[in-house]
């Protein structure tokens, strides 16, 4: 069924933006996920890492070239030798639990297995993530309905288009939310599983 809220002139704009809000919203909790660790190395487990550099407040993929040559090793090669003791200490205090190791030419991550104990605490950061972030869409969908009822009130839309509108809301309100818990799921069953 095509998107009624896009055909009604009233509430095209509103449609737009609330599904781009949305989407965004979805957008963010997938890069949150993709930074939560898991038993292996992943280069994105430093996407929230920001060095100090030529003055001001870096992203590391700015800085360095990141890979993952190995399950349990992230290598770190910065662009400019200069930055290796920032880019060091930009992973060392960036909360991870990661000891880098700097050779004078690159950095190496060792990426410890995780404990036990560890990967519960990621399912419980994960499921507070994934609140954050449901919580987020449902206060686009609340704004979504205030901009509905408001342009029935102001007598821009019929009582059906409305109707039609808040449904379709709570549609898409819906299918943006099970993305989130799909892929959250997924990253559970990656984070418990034993390597």
């Amino acid at each position: 069924m095509p998107a009624t809220m896009a055909g009604i002139p009233g509430l095209k704009d509103t449609y737009i933006q609330l599904k781009s809000r949305m989407e965004k919203a979805v957008e963010d909790f997938r890069k949150a996920m993709a930074a939560t660790r898991t038993g292996r190395a992943s280069v994105h487990m430093l996407d929230g890492v920001t060095v100090e550099a030529y003055g001001s407040q870096m992203p590391l993929n700015q800085v360095a070239q990141v890979h993952a040559p190995e399950a349990q090793l992230i290598t770190v090669q910065p662009f400019d030798p200069s930055q290796l003791a920032a880019i060091e200490k930009a992973i060392r205090g960036g909360d991870l639990g990661l000891n880098p190791m700097n050779d004078g030419k690159m950095i190496r991550v060792p990426v410890p297995p995780l404990t036990q104990e560890r990967r519960q605490d990621m399912v419980k950061h994960l499921h507070k993530i994934l609140e954050e972030h449901r919580t987020a869409v449902r206060n686009i969908r609340r704004d979504g309905n205030d901009a509905i009822k408001k342009a029935m009130k102001d007598k821009k839309i019929t009582e059906d288009d409305e109707k039609r509108s808040l449904d379709e809301i709570q549609k898409l309100t819906d299918d943006e939310i099970k993305k989130m818990e799909e892929m959250s799921k997924a990253k559970e069953r990656e984070v418990l599983e034993l390597k």
